[in-house]
């Protein structure tokens, strides 16, 4: 049982790129990477693969938090890869940035599409953006305080339960300022907005998947595919992996584990099945 361990952690080691000899040293490395894994969050805060835990390189500011511990010159990937359109930057990691590759956004399609649902009738608030955004479509994000009336912290407060279980999508863009220079700010869109369509077409005949037993199998999906990023990862992770903790039951492991989708190498661990 220890040398499967020690197998899979070396394993884990080459494929999530933790040794040093591994280190990124292009984008075009680092979008090759993405599609390989299929996921990255940004920053290392889990087994999940982390772009900047990738890179190796020293912190902008050492011994600082936040930003100033993202790698000095390669701290800008993350956004130049969201930028590209076969990459969608997320916030659906329990509201920190995830960078999720084509066949993986269309796992998580079904169920933030529920949640746009969920989410249009569940809050006033919530409804209230939701329904400017599908009339005015996707709009910076000081235009629709304006429109709405709302503070910016007002409108931190609404976009942050929508952007944490996808029902809202905001992507980076830059202004250009009355002073010739320009100033960051934010698009909002619907996920309907953003992804009008599955990514990946169903098969004709297809049943959407709208109960909440159809959820917890996209779910599943989705976490089989999480595991296999990660090749190796503490099993009680898991359930703290996406936002959709409601979705995890106490026998969705086991069940990944009887349909030999994932293994459990040794007690408390969880693997990609071979």
């Amino acid at each position: 049982m220890t040398g499967l361990l020690d197998e899979l952690r070396r394993q884990r080691d080459y494929e999530c790129r933790l040794t040093p000899d591994r280190a990124l040293q292009t984008i075009e490395e680092a979008h090759a990477f993405l599609r390989e894994r299929g996921m990255l969050t940004r920053t290392p805060d889990s087994s999940l693969p982390s772009l900047y835990e990738a890179c190796h390189e020293q912190p902008y500011l050492t011994g600082s938090r936040g930003f100033g511990s993202w790698p000095a010159t390669k701290w800008p990937w993350a956004a130049e890869l969201a930028e590209r359109a076969d990459v969608h930057a997320l916030k659906i990691h329990r509201s920190k940035t995830i960078l999720l590759s084509e066949e993986t956004l269309a796992l998580a399609d079904p169920i933030c599409r529920a949640e746009l649902a969920r989410m249009e009738h569940a809050d006033p608030g919530w409804r209230r953006l939701l329904t400017y955004l599908a009339q005015a479509g996707p709009a910076l994000a000081q235009d629709a305080a304006t429109e709405l009336g709302l503070g910016p912290k007002e409108l931190k407060a609404l976009r942050y339960p929508l952007e944490r279980c996808g029902a809202l999508i905001s992507r980076q863009v830059t202004l250009r300022s009355g002073d010739g220079g320009h100033v960051h700010s934010s698009e909002l869109a619907r996920w309907d907005q953003a992804f009008p369509a599955p990514p990946v077409p169903r098969r004709a005949g297809t049943a959407q998947a709208t109960g909440p037993a159809d959820l917890a199998d996209h779910l599943a999906a989705l976490l089989a595919a999480a595991v296999r990023a990660a090749v190796l990862a503490p099993e009680r992770e898991l359930a703290r992996w996406f936002s959709w903790q409601w979705l995890f039951s106490a026998d969705l492991v086991d069940r990944l584990v009887a349909d030999c989708v994932i293994s459990r190498p040794a007690p408390g661990w969880v693997a990609a099945s071979a």
